[in-house]
């Protein structure tokens, strides 16, 4: 496993922290940007920690647990968000797939406020495969008891849930979430996918051979086309002067023998 080092983030505002955080299916937990995490409330559905049997990635080790530990339902999974204020705000919903070993074993979609589809079909191991770190980010606004997202418009009245749907592949689940206010921007965001960095330096050396061959094609071709000497000339016109030369000669020839 890759070492991942703490994240350039620096710590978060905690008015910024607008929801209690839930570590969920887990206990209590403040990471290393000092979002404090509560134990999960939560009574429907079941608990899991089975994700302790692994050593997740794109994630500094204090904080796997929250990767570590889910809850999950065989019908639709409920969060309940209190929010009052007026603002901009970011839901943040952390996922890791534990168990399985393949896509489209687990899929599922996200609702917020119960009518808002805000994650479509999302399959875990997919994205990022099995024992790796994933979030995904919706940001939402709140004006005069609306909410806001992706173009669309519902009523809320102090609170916004955000639901689970579980769908035909196995059970929705969710490893831990809150909301920030503020832009996406403010958001801590997790390491680079394994192999990513060497990926794009790959990518990078491509770009860097193609646009180096093209520079040398564009050298050779470049300047103004030099017009052939020869392309307008008629070559019987070239070959009469000879024809005249040697004319003269045998005459020329011929009277010297005389002599």
């Amino acid at each position: 496993m890759e070492e991942v080092l703490p994240p350039k983030h620096g710590p978060v505002p905690r008015e910024r922290v607008h929801s209690p955080p839930v570590n969920c299916g887990g206990e209590a937990h403040t990471d290393i940007h000092g979002i404090r995490y509560q134990a999960d409330y939560l009574k429907s559905g079941i608990a899991s920690d089975y994700g302790k049997t692994l050593m997740i990635q794109r994630v500094v080790p204090q904080d796997q647990i929250l990767y570590q530990t889910e809850r999950y339902h065989m019908s639709n999974l409920v969060y309940e968000i209190p929010l009052k204020e007026d603002g901009d705000y970011v839901l943040v919903l952390k996922f890791c797939e534990v168990w399985f070993t393949a896509p489209n074993q687990k899929v599922f979609d996200v609702m917020l406020n119960g009518e808002h589809t805000v994650v479509s079909d999302l399959d875990i191991f997919s994205k990022v495969g099995r024992g790796v770190a994933h979030d995904e980010m919706i940001p939402f606004s709140v004006k005069n008891g609306k909410l806001k997202v992706q173009g669309e418009t519902s009523q809320i009245d102090g609170k916004v849930n955000v639901e689970f749907i579980k769908g035909e592949y196995d059970n929705p689940k969710i490893n831990a979430l809150y909301v920030m206010k503020g832009t996406i921007d403010d958001v801590p965001k997790l390491a680079p996918m394994p192999g990513a960095d060497f990926h794009r330096d790959e990518d990078d050396e491509e770009e860097e051979e193609i646009v180096e061959t093209k520079t040398s094609k564009a050298r050779r071709n470049q300047g103004p086309k030099v017009k052939d000497p020869y392309a307008g000339d008629d070559t019987s016109t070239m070959l009469l002067p000879v024809f005249i030369a040697v004319g003269a000669f045998f005459p020329l020839l011929f009277c010297l023998c005389r002599l």
